[in-house]
């Protein structure tokens, strides 16, 4: 799932996969999933914003804040590594979002070593993360570790990690009410028929009233209201 190592070993590179795929017409989006921090490169990030059709969001999991936590995870970067990362994304890309994923109770994780975690959370302002409770997995290198954090001790951390991307998503979203965004609309929600909901550029989810005319189209939004993990606006123009 690590889609930025695409090329490795054969003289190409994501970027350059990037730059083909813009050139292809009538391609009005591109967007690509998970990515693993020690194979982000200048190069990616520097096609990524040259290019008007990559959108501004990105699947950049971290799953810690503690340099000591991610060594044992063998994940061959540091914290001030990934930090290093956001910025020259958010830089390159105004109003770049970042989706991350954090594990929480990783054998030898300690309290200040949580900490850390929900600092870097904090920190990041990331627009939605997915946090796991650890648990063994066949096979892998870390069932070698003793896994000596207590199930009530992760679901604590669990809980907490879960609340604080809470309360930045909301101040997040509501701060986007009054704005109007483009959205590429996918089909009716599954709830309300009358109701469509798509994905902006930054990856965000809005619902709307509208009929199935729109399914595949991009059109503008304007927000009108907002929650932790959607948006709800009002169609202003249909621009494709």
């Amino acid at each position: 799932q690590t889609v930025n190592a695409y090329g490795k070993g054969n003289g190409s590179s994501l970027a350059r996969l990037l730059e083909r795929t813009h050139a292809v017409p009538r391609i009005e989006r591109i967007r690509f999933v998970t990515s693993h921090p020690t194979d982000m490169t200048d190069e990616l990030i520097d096609a990524m914003a040259g290019l008007d059709a990559v959108c501004e969001s990105m699947s950049l999991p971290a799953q810690s804040g503690s340099n000591a936590v991610l060594r044992r995870m063998k994940r061959l970067y540091t914290v001030e590594r990934y930090e290093e990362i956001i910025s020259q994304l958010r830089s390159a890309m105004p109003g770049f979002e970042v989706l991350s994923d954090f594990i929480v109770g990783f054998p030898g994780e300690t309290e200040e070593g949580f900490q850390a975690t929900a600092e870097l959370m904090r920190r990041g302002e990331f627009q939605t993360s997915y946090v796991f409770k650890y648990s063994p997995r066949p096979d892998t290198p870390a069932t070698r570790l003793v896994d000596d954090v207590p199930r009530e001790v992760k679901e604590r951390r669990n809980q907490e990690l879960l609340a604080i991307q809470n309360e930045i998503a909301v101040k997040k979203n509501r701060a986007r009410v009054g704005q109007t965004v483009e959205v590429l609309v996918e089909g009716p929600t599954q709830r309300d028929a009358t109701k469509l909901t798509g994905r902006t550029r930054g990856n965000h989810i809005v619902v709307f009233k509208g009929d199935d005319s729109l399914v595949g189209r991009l059109v503008n939004i304007e927000i009108t209201d907002a929650t932790a993990l959607t948006l709800r606006g009002t169609p202003i123009a249909a621009l494709a």
